[in-house]
């Protein structure tokens, strides 16, 4: 099948969400597809465009579908002209558009998939999280009106879809139904986790682009409470990692929470919290080499979510480590290397993370094992039989 992968953006080294994306790529030139990957960046002339890779697993062919020039006008540009990428998918035979929603349903996208439905194109769009409305919350006015026009026009898009591809339970999001997958692993760029010896220190990492649903203020000051507890006593030192770029609105005098800065001026965390900035490659291998237990969210209900299948526990999981977490996930709950805290604003109780990583027994190597199913492969492969089924 061809199959065109449509995202509004470009790409970064250092962006999980930018590996995430091209991990599904893969995952579906696995099972045999030629995938044609669009995005939108700045092309050699310093214009910016929306381009198209052609991949197959071995080489990629970069066209240029549509220039829009420079300044703000191209960004309003390719907000609202889709044409030329229509005459794409129809002149070069693609069967389904796989689209990653980032909150833009306008006028102009429902006529794009309109017309993709009139040529017989079957289209399916994931939303990586959802509801995500509250995700908004501090975010500028542009935004805000921006996220309003996609409150006004998005169950009309969802009319123009076959399915919408969701991480959660949910059987119909803004009234189409859905297609229910899991995030997924590459498991080539997963380096199997080596156990490292905890008797005399735990070191923890937390591994996001952070944003205050990430809840690391809760961890934070879980570690406060855990020394000022043990102040008179001799326990074991606990370090918190954390690795990707912190949001200076979660740092300092944050609306959800105490910022990180306050915390650890107030409990004198200054060599108990590292922050690392974002690392990738051998550099981010490096700090989880010196860690043996991963923190994942800890407040997904500040943005309205109970039930989520984030891409990060799944990560965790593929390298080895246990972690913790505070959302319903129905492919960890029940894992005995998984720790649950309550969803709420209490301080995290890093007593019990220390006492839960000295009695684990699994090895990495078991805990892989347990997500084997969860490869992008067969992920993909879901979404591409349902589509084929409803042929």
């Amino acid at each position: 099948m061809k199959i065109l992968f449509l995202v509004y953006h470009g790409f970064s080294d250092v962006s999980g969400i930018s590996k995430k994306i091209h991990y599904q790529v893969k995952g579906l030139w696995q099972n045999g597809h030629e995938v044609h990957l669009c995005y939108y960046d700045r092309g050699e002339n310093g214009h910016w465009q929306r381009l198209v890779s052609v991949e197959n697993g071995r080489t990629a062919v970069t066209h240029v579908i549509e220039d829009y020039g420079t300044g703000r006008m191209a960004g309003l540009r390719q907000r609202t002209s889709y044409g030329a990428l229509r005459d794409y998918c129809v002149l070069n035979g693609i069967q389904m558009v796989y689209a990653r929603c980032f909150q833009n349903a306008n006028p102009w996208l429902v006529s794009f998939f309109r017309e993709l439905k009139a040529a017989g194109i079957k289209s399916v769009m994931e939303i990586p999280t959802y509801p995500y409305d509250q995700e908004f919350q501090g975010f500028s006015r542009i935004e805000r009106l921006q996220l309003r026009i996609d409150q006004l026009y998005r169950r009309k898009l969802a009319r123009q879809l076959e399915a919408i591809v969701t991480f959660t339970s949910e059987q119909q999001i803004f009234g189409q139904r859905t297609i229910n997958i899991s995030n997924g692993v590459d498991f080539d760029s997963m380096p199997l986790h080596q156990r490292v010896d905890t008797s005399r220190e735990l070191h923890l990492i937390g591994v996001a682009e952070v944003h205050f649903w990430h809840g690391y203020d809760r961890l934070i000051a879980g570690l406060g409470e855990y020394y000022r507890a043990a102040s008179a006593t001799q326990v074991k030192p606990v370090y918190f990692h954390i690795v990707g770029g912190v949001w200076k609105s979660e740092m300092h005098n944050s609306e959800h929470a105490p910022g990180f800065a306050e915390l650890i001026a107030k409990y004198g965390l200054q060599d108990k919290v590292i922050f690392h900035d974002q690392l990738f490659g051998e550099a981010l291998n490096a700090v989880f080499e010196q860690s043996a237990f991963a923190i994942g969210s800890l407040a997904r209900h500040r943005s309205g979510i109970s039930d989520i299948k984030t891409l990060k526990n799944r990560e965790y999981a593929s390298r080895g480590l246990p972690f913790v977490y505070s959302e319903n996930d129905s492919d960890f709950d029940h894992q005995p290397y998984v720790l649950k805290v309550p969803a709420d604003e209490s301080p995290v109780d890093v007593a019990r993370i220390v006492a839960f990583e000295e009695q684990l027994r699994m090895s990495p190597l078991e805990i892989r094992q347990t997500v084997e199913h969860l490869s992008w492969k067969v992920q993909m492969a879901k979404v591409v039989s349902e589509v084929q089924s409803e042929c």
